[in-house]
């Protein structure tokens, strides 16, 4: 549970740090003045959405420190880095990789370099009977084209 006095006194030394008043600081990231004003006097608590307001705005503000005091304001390498250890750690953890498996490190979105020629290819189909195109039942509903670009067209027939 977060203390609020040591979360206001906290809140304040942000303050004092970026040279804030509780009317700029919360015009800056985004909240209602009223709403710094009860949260500095103690009579509401910070809610989630308005720590991760300041964590948006104030990236060097670590997230620990402004809601138990642990960790140190500003961030300093030392802390960042060892929170990106503790996170690949995680990751590497959290999802094995079967051992025959191939690992590919590209960039999905790429352009992908297509080694066969693109050729269109039309067919004309002369017996209707011999096709389920041409009953009711499978009446074609829709046709989507889509592009390289990512863009796509609908015809409905």
């Amino acid at each position: 549970m977060v203390n609020i006095d040591d979360f206001v006194k906290r809140l304040e030394i942000i303050l004092d740090y970026y040279a804030l008043n509780a009317s700029s600081f919360a015009d800056k990231i985004g909240v209602q003045r009223s709403s710094m004003s009860h949260l500095l006097s103690g009579r509401n608590k910070p809610s989630l959405d308005f720590v991760m307001k300041i964590m948006e705005v104030f990236p060097d503000v670590d997230l620990y420190w402004i809601l138990n005091g642990k960790g140190s304001f500003p961030k300093n390498d030392e802390t960042i880095h060892s929170k990106t250890e503790e996170i690949i750690e995680i990751e590497k953890s959290s999802a094995p990789i079967p051992s025959n498996q191939n690992i590919i490190s590209s960039n999905l979105f790429s352009d992908i370099s297509q080694t066969k020629n693109e050729s269109t290819e039309i067919r004309n189909f002369s017996d209707p009977k011999n096709s389920n195109f041409g009953t009711d039942e499978n009446e074609i509903e829709k046709i989507v084209f889509f592009y390289k670009n990512g863009t796509f067209k609908v015809y409905n027939p």
